[in-house]
């Protein structure tokens, strides 16, 4: 009964990091992660293959070639063989990848990040911070990545929240004009 009980037990980890390939993140990563495989750690887990609901907590750690996730707990909803929602948070929780073709990493922290596959958006919640060092930075209470039409939305409806950027020197983001 043990040894059938530790085969389910692997059996729902590969499941679950199988399916976790497939996650987009926040830009191009490399491609080659997506072919990497998957370790995730945590003081405990809790992987429901009835209900499709996996529950990570305590330091969790999630690592795939360049991607790392790291938070307190992370949550998974997985419907028939894929991902619904992936929910990680923390003090903060983060984010780090390596673009296709970048010379340095993208990041992302919060107090939650959440991903929706059907929709293919990220939320950050919560002291949302992303940027990638030396270029531009993005802060708000609320982020939010739609990755199919590449593009960002930030900012809350709550009084006295604001949402700041910062573009760095030099950056290719919007070149100041030629001297005259």
């Amino acid at each position: 009964m043990k040894d059938l009980l530790v085969i389910a037990t692997c059996r729902r980890l590969l499941t679950t990091a199988l399916l976790l390939s497939l996650l987009p993140v926040f830009s191009l990563a490399l491609a080659i992660d997506r072919s990497q495989p998957i370790n995730i750690e945590a003081d405990s887990a809790t992987l429901d293959e009835k209900t499709g609901l996996n529950i990570y907590q305590g330091n969790v750690s999630l690592q795939q070639g360049t991607l790392v996730l790291r938070g307190s707990k992370m949550t998974v909803q997985l419907n028939d063989t894929s991902i619904d929602t992936l929910v990680l948070t923390g003090d903060p929780a983060t984010y780090r990848q390596r673009p296709d073709g970048m010379e340095s990493d993208q990041h992302a922290e919060a107090g939650r990040i959440e991903f929706y596959a059907k929709e293919d958006r990220i939320i950050l919640l919560g002291n949302a911070r992303a940027w990638r060092p030396g270029e531009k930075e993005l802060r708000s209470d609320r982020i939010v990545f739609d990755l199919e039409s590449d593009t960002v939305n930030a900012g809350s409806n709550r009084s006295g929240d604001r949402v700041r950027t910062t573009l760095q020197p030099g950056s290719n983001q919007n070149p100041a004009p030629p001297p005259q």
